[in-house]
């Protein structure tokens, strides 16, 4: 696309807040028509008006909009992304704003967790925690941030089940314990975006495993900060820092698939 193609098609003004005061209604028309207003105020971009999304098909068309200028990605509240995700049959992720489509793991994806899952599960009969897995939608509270990350971990260990399920039997509490298997398209996501939010949501553990590498990676978080880390190979045996006498042979997780 050349510029001048690029500049004819331009999904956004930038105007001062004199010009949209005086203009308003315009302005307002032009945005409801799937178009952005940035306000600058003493020569600063200062505010910038967006339209409400309440379904995924918008929502799609205004991101690849966005795509093609400044803002790098179409951003929705966590109203809009609530409201989109109750109308739609899609499995998606709200991460920093932006809506990720879920795509279906693999078949050694799911021999993993199911793997991984017996094992949890063993290890607490009798205990109050429990384990899940995915699909089961997770709001992860960042410390610093108004809204959550909705995301669902490939599984997960909830220890405060009893007092955090809503009148709609859904959970809303901070997991103990999270476990994400890597995959080719989640990879970048998985190491450093969810990483990053359940360091500083609450959550106590993260587990990484990567089945084309054969390893599994712990991180152990306490205030918000890492506090220790551990990568076990193939012949290793994977300990949890939480939860003693969680362990793992980490070559049966991948043997057995």
């Amino acid at each position: 696309m050349t510029e001048k193609s690029r500049q004819e098609r331009k999904p956004y003004e930038i105007i001062t807040a004199t010009e949209l005061k005086n203009n308003l209604g315009k302005y307002l028309d032009y945005v409801m028509e799937d178009n952005e207003v940035i306000v600058t105020k003493n020569g600063h971009k200062a505010v910038r008006l967006t339209p409400y999304v309440n379904n995924y098909d918008r929502y799609f068309v205004l991101r690849e909009k966005a795509l093609d200028y400044m803002y790098g990605g179409k951003k929705v509240s966590y109203e809009e992304f609530m409201e989109i995700y109750e109308k739609s049959d899609l499995r998606m992720e709200f991460i920093n704003g932006e809506i990720i489509i879920l795509q279906s793991p693999n078949m050694r994806h799911q021999e993993i967790s199911g793997e991984l899952h017996v094992i949890f599960k063993e290890y607490l009969k009798g205990k109050k925690c429990k384990v899940f897995y995915a699909p089961f939608d997770v709001h992860f509270y960042k410390v610093g941030f108004k809204d959550p990350d909705v995301m669902q971990p490939d599984l997960l260990i909830a220890c405060d089940i009893e007092e955090k399920v809503n009148e709609k039997g859904r959970y809303m509490g901070t997991p103990t314990l999270v476990v994400e298997i890597l995959s080719s398209s989640s990879r970048s996501k998985d190491m450093v975006d969810k990483l990053n939010t359940y360091m500083i949501s609450g959550v106590k553990e993260y587990w990484i495993v990567d089945p084309d590498n054969e390893n599994i990676l712990i991180y152990s978080f306490e205030d918000n900060k890492i506090d220790k880390f551990a990568a076990y190979k193939k012949e290793d045996i994977a300990q949890s820092f939480y939860f003693e006498g969680l362990e793992v042979k980490v070559s049966e997780i991948f043997n057995n698939v």
